[in-house]
Formats: structure tokens, sequence, C-alpha cells
């Protein structure tokens, strides 16, 4: 992976996090970064980072919770897609915790280690062979996140399409995976078991603030 790919993940990261004035006035930087990009990645960012750039951050925040905090299907939680809630949410939370701690990167209390934002940040500042290879087995999910924000019309379906241009290209295998998952949705299981038991100190919400 090239630095420049790097540096984009690590844009759409800040990107897919609560809007506030610290991201605002990282956008000059943010869009430097894009432009050294492929168009395939640089454009969907241009274009979201565009929208910021015209909005009123009071509405950018309203925007932000209507469509991450009460869609279901706009989870940008990766293990979510695959696992919903159920016993195997826990241990697959566990499995990204334990794969950030092995290389030395420690995540803070705020955030669930499966974000896409976390992801993408690991994988550009982290390890970069693990971190890509997290994102790989789960482009399905993101692949996704992307088709939901798409059909509500949210300008976050750009910076998804970005995180996607960064990935190798679809195979027909995941395709048909995809659309499997898109007509089962996330797995509704009742346990009684909480899923974030087993990640102490990481509580679930929706998005930084």
């Amino acid at each position: 992976m090239t630095e420049t790919i790097a540096a984009a993940r690590l844009a759409a990261a800040w990107l897919l996090w609560y809007p506030d004035e610290e991201l605002l006035g990282r956008l000059d930087q943010i869009e430097a970064v894009a432009t050294q990009a492929p168009p395939k990645v640089s454009e969907p960012l241009l274009r979201f980072t565009q929208q910021l750039r015209e909005g009123d951050l009071t509405d950018l925040q309203r925007q932000y919770v209507a469509t991450f905090d009460t869609k279901r299907r706009a989870c940008p939680y990766l293990s979510y897609w695959t696992d919903g809630d159920t016993r195997n949410r826990g241990l697959a939370l566990l499995r990204f915790k334990q794969a950030y701690l092995s290389h030395g990167y420690e995540l803070g209390p705020e955030e669930l280690p499966d974000h896409l934002s976390v992801v993408l940040e690991f994988a550009a500042r982290g390890d970069v062979l693990t971190g890509e290879a997290l994102l790989v087995e789960h482009r399905v999910s993101i692949g996704l996140l992307r088709e939901a924000l798409t059909s509500y019309g949210s300008p976050y379906a750009d910076v998804v399409e970005a995180v996607l241009a960064t990935l190798p290209e679809i195979t027909p295998e995941i395709r048909d995976r995809m659309a499997t998952l898109a007509r089962m949705g996330a797995p509704q299981e009742a346990v009684g078991l909480d899923p974030f038991a087993l990640v102490p100190n990481l509580e679930p919400t929706g998005g930084r603030r």
C-alpha cells in the first residue's frame, strides 16, 4: 500500500467521525491529501468535503445523528453486518481489539474497535498489513454500508465509496456475498449476552462526540 492510499484512508476516517469545528479546521489538509490520490478515491472525497464547506455545522451534526444513530442499515460497525446482536459479536469485537494491541495500538474508551473509522485509522497509522487484512475481510460490510447510505441519499456514501476504492477490485464471490447479506439483513439472535461484555473499557456509541 502506498503512502498516498494510507493518507486517503486516514482522511476518510476523520470524515466519518461526528463533524465538529476540529474537523472543519482540517478540511484544507484533507483536500490536499485527497488530490494526491487516484481519481476514484479523490473525487468522492472532494465531493463530500465541498458539502462540509457549504453546510452549517449544526445541520451537519444533525444529519450525522439522523444517519448513523437512528438508521440500523447505516451501521458503521463492521462486525454488526456479519454478527448482528448475537453472542459472536462480542468475540468479533475482542478480535479487533487484540489485533490492535498486538501491534501496540491503544484504543481509547470512546469508540468500539470495529467502527470503520477506527479500522481505517489503524490501517493508516498502525500496522499496514493487519489493517489491510481487516478492511479486505470486511469489504462486504463496507459495501453494504455504502449501499445503505446511497439508498438514503446520504453524502456519506461518497466517503465510503472512496474507502472501497482503496481496496482490491471486487470479485464475483464478494458481490454474491453482498447480495446474500443484503437480502438477509444483520442477524437478530437474542441470546441474553451483552455483546460488549467481552471488550473491557469500551462502550457502544454512535460516533465520537
